[in-house]
């Protein structure tokens, strides 16, 4: 027995070598498997946390199918809210509301009936309203859907520039001879439709008119005529 083991001594030693080596290799696995695991599941949960969306909390009331406190992404619009409430009923009038507006949390959005539009109109019968108000206002000033003062400036703005292009036809009451329709040149006395079809006609053929005399140059309008109508054109 001794013999044998003094013989085959270097092979048990090697044998317990290779197991002390496998057996600190597996600690030392399990070691650090056991820390890196909980780091990501930390990382993995940060990771949900940033790609969840916001949600808002927003009052839809009015004239829609389901009114009610709604909860959606912070991403969406007023028309979604509305839709989410059931959408509008037939009574429903929209003029006054930016449903392109994005939510915002605690949002009071409230649509009101056409008959509740006309009667604030008639209470500005003396204004030109776009809405339902002067200044584009509801009539609850704390509506969150209504369009805002700053909106409807600009749309004044277009209105005011549309309104100064039709205004070049006519200056302090006159009538553009240039730029006069047939109808506009026919409310002067001594021009009907043949007259106006020949004005328009030749300063499309000859180019505007440089002066109002030559308006004379038109066929069928003479002294006579110009001296009825002079008061009243421009060029």
């Amino acid at each position: 027995m001794i013999y044998y083991l003094k013989k085959h001594l270097p092979y048990l030693f090697l044998g317990i070598s290779i197991l002390l080596v496998l057996a600190g290799g597996y600690v030392y696995y399990e070691r650090n498997n056991s820390v890196a695991t909980p780091v990501v599941k930390k990382l993995s949960v940060s990771k949900k946390e940033e790609n969840k969306k916001k949600t808002v909390k927003v009052d839809v009331k009015g004239a829609v199918n389901n009114p009610g406190v709604y909860e959606m992404d912070d991403d969406k619009r007023i028309i979604d809210a509305i839709n989410m409430a059931g959408g509008l009923n037939n009574l429903a009038n929209t003029i006054n509301l930016n449903l392109s507006r994005k939510v915002k949390d605690e949002m009071y959005i409230m649509v009101y009936t056409t008959e509740e539009i006309e009667n604030y109109r008639n209470k500005k019968t003396n204004e030109e309203v776009v809405c339902a108000a002067s200044e584009c206002v509801c009539p609850d000033e704390i509506n969150d859907a209504c369009i805002s003062k700053e909106e409807n400036t600009t749309k004044k703005e277009e209105n005011t520039t549309k309104k100064e292009e039709n205004d070049n036809k006519t200056i302090s009451g006159k009538v553009s001879i240039n730029t006069a329709s047939k109808e506009e040149l026919m409310t002067l006395s001594g021009i009907g439709e043949a007259k106006a079809k020949a004005i328009i006609e030749y300063r499309n053929k000859e180019g505007s008119f440089k002066t109002i005399e030559d308006i004379k140059n038109v066929s069928g309008i003479g002294d006579s005529i110009y001296e009825k109508i002079k008061d009243n054109i421009t060029i």
